[in-house]
């Protein structure tokens, strides 16, 4: 009893809290914990911004709403992976503008106030996002205020919501724009040049300077007088050592058993061409045939000469060189099987002109609308980019105006103003069948990866054994980032990735499955944290750096010694055995400098005339050098100067947010997408 006594005494906190979490353990449903556990840990973080966690929900939140407005803006959803990231891009951008830019400017004491916001939206001072935003546009194109208002009013009364979380995103939109003007006229307004400053900068940039000069190259033969120790080179690395930051990265080692068709496959797709190919001859309804029987939907497009070069060059060919009711034999390729029809052959244009206003509700073409459409500005139409419902407007006559019904936009009133010249061009029938690995196939390729991910036995040991007795090639990727989308030609490769940063040193994953045309198995070789390359990593590359270095300055009082007291350049170019060169109009002015080697450039700016000046060296060469003469022009004046200054000022407001964001920002949304 005495012994237990102890043991409760001192141990007594840690066995209350043990006794607390076995309570829990029945309270609480174990899923419940581990959904917890999961959204406290770091690795559930889409980012950080500004010391403040995204965690994986806030940001699914805010992209959501980034691809609703997408679809209001565009009229579609993000469809391709590029569309994708630029809809993710303007999510993240949101909440950097939100935890970062915008507090901070709050913290330099910026403010947009209500009234301000009033102005910009509504007002008398509207933002451009507002009086360039299509949907405020009048019938002759330009801003209308009568649209702002009619949108405004509506907004309340929009059932869906899209009119008001469109609404909302053009006043955030104008408001942060708003603070960034502000923060960079922070900039603009304090880096300002006076009379002095300004007059230099003209004179430096109108004054050029004749010279000539030899170069003596420093060379890259080892000099055994010449060494680098250790403390030099930590002394380097310390010094320099932002340099050397890195991201987190991976070294993996990978077999990838890419599924492709086999000669089977192959057979299989031909015989299924081969079995509709009769019937797509004499098909009347193409559009429905192709929809049962084909690849490829029909396409109503006109082709012209080559344009079908992206589906297969043998179609191109055959569509080229044929007439209308052509059709031809089946035609292989590395992918897939067609046969062509050609329909029909006519000229026409590429592209057009034509202006469009509404015209919702009119009978008739009245001299009002005909005023109005003449003062419209003329869009640029083609094939591939129209309004709907004006599809015909290719075969219209130019400067005839004439109402046509858009499915998207209402009854308009257009008028084609110009056509490119007539080409011939041709509409066709294409059926398709594609080449796909069937289920053997898949089959083959899986049991492959399989016996390779089970003789590694989950070691990066087992794993190049197993490879080298299959005779499999292992490819591998060093120093992989968490945002690596492929590998090698295979794309869409982020589950390799996920996986590589989620394991430890020396684990061998299983069959890792990307867009079910290939299986990887993967060897973790190494893992590299975020933070700074270790100096042993970077030793050999400092090295490299600090003798050339002392290779240069051992040059240069080479040469120094070999041109003492000599006052011709002739003389210094043959001591030294080099060729003498000459240039004109070398300027320290970046404005129309001739190009030089820059220590060459700096060199010459400060050189007294006449005299015969050097060595100056880079890591490379070693230079000795005389001005010949400096003269003045006057080609770059004040506006020169302005244009010079605003350049750079435009430089600053884009530097703002990134160099705000510098230790500020983590971004991990390569986790998550």
């Amino acid at each position: 009893m005495a012994v237990l006594e102890q043991i409760r005494v001192k141990f007594g906190v840690a066995i209350t809290v043990i006794i607390a979490i076995a309570l829990l353990s029945f309270i609480i449903d174990p899923s419940t914990l581990s959904s917890v556990t999961y959204s406290m840990s770091s690795r559930n973080d889409v980012g950080k911004i500004d010391g403040k966690r995204i965690g994986y929900q806030e940001f699914q939140e805010t992209l959501d709403k980034y691809n609703k407005l997408n679809e209001i803006i565009t009229g579609s959803s993000a469809s391709s992976d590029e569309q994708q990231r630029a809809v993710r891009d303007a999510a993240w951008q949101s909440l950097v503008d939100d935890y970062l830019f915008i507090k901070n400017c709050k913290k330099a004491g910026i403010f947009v106030s209500k009234d301000e916001k009033v102005e910009l939206t509504t007002g008398s001072n509207l933002s451009p996002i507002i009086a360039r935003d299509p949907n405020f546009a009048g019938e002759d194109g330009t801003f209308s205020v009568d649209r702002l208002v009619e949108f405004v009013q509506t907004v309340q009364s929009d059932e869906s919501g899209r009119m008001k979380l469109y609404w909302d995103y053009l006043q955030k939109a104008v408001m942060t724009e708003a603070y960034y003007e502000k923060y960079a006229a922070l900039f603009t307004k304090s880096n300002q040049n006076n009379v002095l400053m300004e007059a230099r900068q003209i004179k430096e940039n109108n004054t050029t300077a004749n010279i000539q000069y030899v170069s003596v190259p420093v060379g890259y033969v080892r000099d055994s007088t010449l060494s680098v120790s250790d403390a030099e080179v930590e002394k380097y690395y310390n010094a320099h050592k932002k340099n050397y930051k890195v991201k987190a990265s991976r070294d993996i080692d990978y077999v990838v058993f890419e599924v492709k068709a086999s000669a089977k496959d192959i057979a299989a797709a031909q015989e299924k061409i081969n079995a509709c190919y009769d019937e797509f001859l004499a098909s009347t309804n193409l559009k429905a045939f192709l929809l049962r029987n084909s690849d490829t939907k029909y396409d109503s497009k006109w082709y012209g000469k080559g344009e079908l070069n992206t589906v297969d060059r043998k179609v191109a060919e055959f569509v080229d060189n044929s007439a209308a009711g052509k059709a031809s034999e089946v035609i292989a390729s590395d992918e897939a099987f067609y046969a062509v029809r050609v329909l029909a052959v006519k000229m026409m244009p590429d592209r057009i002109e034509v202006k469009v206003i509404p015209a919702n509700g009119e009978e008739s073409i009245t001299p009002e609308l005909t005023e109005k459409l003449d003062a419209a500005e003329a869009m640029t139409m083609t094939q591939d980019r129209m309004l709907s419902g004006c599809e015909d407007l290719f075969d219209a006559r130019v400067n005839v105006a004439q109402f046509v019904t858009s499915p998207q936009y209402g009854q308009l009133l257009v008028k084609v103003v110009s056509k490119s010249e007539p080409v011939q061009k041709k509409q066709v029938a294409i059926l398709s069948k594609n080449i796909v690995p069937g289920k053997e196939t898949y089959n083959t390729y899986y049991s492959q990866a399989n016996t390779l991910a089970a003789r590694a036995g989950g070691t990066y040991k087992g794993f190049k054994a197993a490879a080298d007795s299959l005779h499999l090639y292992v490819q591998n990727y060093d120093k992989m980032p968490e945002s690596a989308r492929n590998l090698g030609a295979i794309d869409g490769t982020v589950e390799v990735t996920r996986w590589a940063f989620d394991h430890k040193k020396g684990e061998v994953s299983n069959i890792i499955t990307v867009a079910n045309k290939a299986f990887f198995v993967v060897a973790l070789k190494d893992i590299h944290k975020e933070g700074y390359t270790p100096v042993k990593e970077v030793s050999a590359m400092i090295k490299t750096q600090l003798f050339q270095e002392k290779a240069a300055a051992s040059k240069a009082k080479e040469v120094a010694a070999k041109v003492a007291g000599l006052e011709d350049m002739n003389e210094v170019a043959k001591a030294l055995d080099a060729e003498l060169m000459t240039k004109d109009g070398v300027a320290f002015a970046s404005s129309g400098a001739v190009p030089v080697e820059p220590v060459l450039l700096g060199a010459v700016a400060s050189a007294e005339v006449g005299v015969v000046s050097g060595p100056a060296h880079s890591n490379y060469s070693v230079f000795m050098y005389k001005v010949l003469s400096r003269e003045e022009g006057s080609f770059y004046n004040e506006d020169d100067a302005k244009t010079m200054d605003a350049q750079k000022a435009q430089y600053y407001s884009q530097m703002i947010v990134p160099v705000m964001s510098e230790n500020k920002v983590t971004d991990n949304r390569a986790r998550f997408y």
